[in-house]
């Protein structure tokens, strides 16, 4: 079976820090990044098969911009009064936001006119992380008129990035449902319903150590009766 360019594009992304000339090619990009401006606008996505995975199109009113987003956690100014400096609290206050979400509004506020459709990451160093936002005018006629992005030019979803009402925004507001998948909070949550159910689960200390089943606990009786 024949795959698609897509398809190619994504692996040879899975591949950056492997191949020789893929490493170098991505360390000429980061330096140039770093001279660039905080939002930039460029021609075409850098990921085309991400960016097309959600919503890109090479049409009239949309637009891709990279965002430049420093990482790490945040200070706060030293108290210039008497304090030890166990309470000082200067260090170790991290954002509530993630770096996406704050490329998004940082993209958005450069161009109040458009709105976010979505975004990427693209890259980062020891000091920064780029994201690719996809803004969309919800007031071109090429938008309005498109099957898929239609919605956007409706008002209920005027400057929806600061309403968290973009992927990064659901995430961080915590809505993204896990459905059950192994390892997620609510697959183990059902797994432990399930143990306390069958009387397999004892939580009278953080151990939780499992107990037999009351079958499997009568058989191991008779077998010492006998």
């Amino acid at each position: 079976m024949s795959k698609s360019m897509y398809h190619y594009l994504r692996e040879i992304w899975k591949q950056r820090y492997d191949r020789p000339e893929l490493v170098q090619l991505w360390k000429q990009r980061i330096m140039e990044w770093r001279r660039q401006p905080t939002v930039v606008r460029i021609e075409k996505p850098t990921r085309l098969d991400r960016a097309r995975t959600l919503g890109y199109k090479a049409k009239p009113g949309i637009i891709v911009v990279r965002v430049r987003v420093r990482k790490g956690g945040l200070n706060r100014p030293r108290p210039n009064k008497g304090r030890r400096p166990k309470r000082m609290g200067v260090y170790g206050y991290a954002p509530a936001k993630s770096t996406r979400l704050i490329a998004e509004e940082r993209a958005a506020r450069k161009y109040p006119n458009l709105e976010v459709l979505n975004s990427y990451y693209v890259g980062e160093d020891g000091e920064y992380k780029w994201y690719e936002v996809i803004l969309v005018d919800p007031h071109h006629p090429a938008v309005c008129k498109d099957k898929d992005l239609g919605w956007i030019c409706e008002k209920q979803h005027r400057r929806r990035v600061f309403r968290g009402l973009t992927s990064a925004g659901k995430k961080m507001r915590g809505l993204r449902k896990s459905r059950g998948l192994r390892g997620t909070v609510k697959y183990k949550w059902k797994k432990k319903q399930r143990e306390r159910k069958l009387k397999k689960r004892h939580e009278a200390h953080r151990g939780a150590r499992l107990i037999a089943p009351d079958e499997i606990r009568e058989e191991y009786h008779a077998g010492d009766l006998q």
